[in-house]
């Protein structure tokens, strides 16, 4: 299970503005999350998602935390949870990385380790589920450098890039995003008091594995994304079950570390 890639994404990538006009922002988010659609036994199923952005001055601290329960046709009840963290320096150009995942009924697992980036792609190292070294693609982004660069471009008028994408949430290295823009607007009325006075755009993304030939997404998810960084309205698409996720609860601190 793949979690929501947030947030959020370098500069000079597919044609963006490499000047740095997005200003992301820490926050804190709860979200309420139903089923959207359900495929094959999944017939109803709900949750929430907590997603904390801090800022350590010069890196990202994020941790999300995911607790889904699904109901099966045969009314049997499956509890998933996932706990993910990072820390992500603020120039993109590393990342320690966790994620802890337990199903009721499976052993809980591991993914953890840490990333480098370089001018010509970098490495991600793991400690688990088992030591290895992934080489990374030039042009790799790390999470928060991924949800820039696609509001950057969002904001320059793109309607679609494509760029390798490194999150620690998989041990099989770099993953090929894809992302298509719907629009870019001014300030909507009626939404969130921090959000409010910010501009804001659709987008879907969708995260495939680099040496598959399938065509494939492993996960997609669709989302609001505001410009400091913050997303709504999201859809995420898990292949057995699609959750809506609603924000019920959100916190923009000042800026500062």
């Amino acid at each position: 299970m793949r979690h929501l890639t947030c947030a959020v994404f370098i500069l000079g990538v597919c044609g963006v503005n490499p000047l740095r006009a997005t200003e992301l922002a820490a926050h804190r988010a709860h979200y309420d999350l139903t089923l959207e659609r359900g495929r094959g036994d999944v017939i109803a199923a709900s949750g929430s998602m907590d997603y904390d952005v801090a800022d350590a001055c010069d890196a990202w601290a994020v941790r999300q935390r995911l607790h889904m329960v699904l109901t099966g046709r045969d009314g049997s009840e499956t509890e998933m949870l996932s706990d993910y963290t990072t820390i992500e320096t603020k120039d993109g150009s590393s990342l320690r990385f966790r994620l802890r995942q337990s199903n009721a009924g499976e052993p809980p697992s591991e993914i953890a380790g840490n990333a480098i980036i370089g001018k010509d792609g970098g490495e991600a190292n793991y400690t688990a589920p088992e030591a290895a070294t992934k080489k990374l693609p030039s042009g790799t982004l790390l999470p928060m450098m991924h949800t820039e660069a696609l509001i950057m471009a969002a904001k320059a008028g793109k309607k679609f890039i494509a760029i390798p994408v490194f999150d620690g949430t998989g041990a099989e290295g770099a993953q090929n995003s894809t992302v298509a823009i719907v629009n870019w607007e001014p300030p909507r009325r009626g939404t969130w008091p921090g959000l409010a006075d910010l501009s804001s755009g659709r987008m879907r993304i969708a995260f495939f594995d680099r040496q598959s030939s399938s065509q494939q997404a492993e996960y997609e998810v669709s989302m609001r994304y505001y410009e400091n960084g913050v997303a709504d309205d999201m859809s995420m698409d898990f292949g057995e079950f699609v959750m809506a996720a609603k924000l019920k609860d959100l916190v923009v601190p000042k800026p500062g570390c």
